[in-house]
């Protein structure tokens, strides 16, 4: 998309794509089935046969191929046209030729392209509508995806208050940096987020195992993932009620919640249509 390419250029938006294709290089066999456990329980469930589900800001396509391999009818989209291409490789690297698994270019803002679509099952947003710059709208704009008893499973930053607000003063000085000069902000976050940590693993005589379990079960570099973090703009919050009451007015109820305690981080919420019969 020129616009995406646009807004990158003037340091309105950071470019996830860059990360996402770090992150395949790494994907093996037990990210994958960490992945479809994640969606398993979340969900409830164990099979997503008969179900479709829509991924909005798929990345690198890995939650895409859990739902697929878990049996789910699959639509895959992203704003981000590298992230698009990181999704495309790993079906066809996992899945070609698969008419079950559907991936596009397209904006959670774009609400005509959003009414080609249709409805689904699950609709799954993780870490995603945050970053859209108007996060509310597209909020709304993916609920409304949502088929009747259907579930919208996704995770949104949480609204620590100062600290969000830092937060996005840094990043906004990230993007607005050339890129020679991007390491006056990464290397001063990177040892605000990993320094304490280090250091205690250090002093407990396990140099950098938080390190290596990071990579394990995240299955990026923790390198990759402060950059991801830094630079992650447009970037909006919320409070976990916030999220409540907006959906509860939507005809949503919540039905799982999973919280960052607080701390940095997404809270991960699982809703269901109302109308529904457990």
């Amino acid at each position: 998309m020129k616009a995406h390419t646009s807004e990158i250029a003037r340091g309105e938006r950071f470019g996830f794509g860059e990360n996402w294709t770090a992150f395949l290089e790494r994907l093996d066999a037990q990210r994958i089935e960490q992945a479809e456990q994640s969606l398993r329980s979340m969900l409830g469930v164990d099979t997503l046969e008969g179900q479709r589900m829509l991924d909005i800001g798929s990345g690198s396509g890995l939650f895409s191929l859990a739902a697929r391999r878990l049996g789910g009818q699959v639509v895959s989209f992203d704003y981000d046209p590298q992230s698009v291409a990181c999704t495309s490789r790993l079906r066809q690297q996992q899945s070609a030729g698969d008419p079950a698994w559907t991936v596009e270019e397209g904006s959670v803002l774009d609400r005509d392209y959003l009414a080609r679509l249709g409805r689904f099952d699950i609709v799954y947003s993780w870490g995603v509508l945050h970053h859209t710059g108007a996060m509310w709208e597209a909020l709304g704009n993916a609920a409304d995806c949502v088929a009747p008893r259907g579930r919208f499973f996704i995770a949104i930053y949480n609204d620590q208050g100062r600290a969000s607000r830092r937060w996005l003063s840094m990043k906004k000085a990230y993007n607005a940096l050339p890129r020679p000069l991007k390491w006056l902000v990464l290397w001063p976050a990177f040892l605000r987020l990993w320094g304490p940590t280090s250091l205690r693993d250090l002093l407990s005589g396990r140099p950098q195992s938080t390190w290596r379990e990071f990579k394990k079960n995240r299955g990026m570099d923790p390198w990759r993932d402060v950059v991801d973090w830094v630079g992650g703009l447009p970037f909006e919050v919320a409070k976990p009620e916030q999220i409540f009451d907006f959906l509860q007015a939507r005809g949503f109820r919540l039905q799982r919640l999973v919280t960052c305690a607080g701390g940095l981080g997404c809270n991960e919420f699982v809703f269901r249509k109302e109308g529904d019969v457990l």
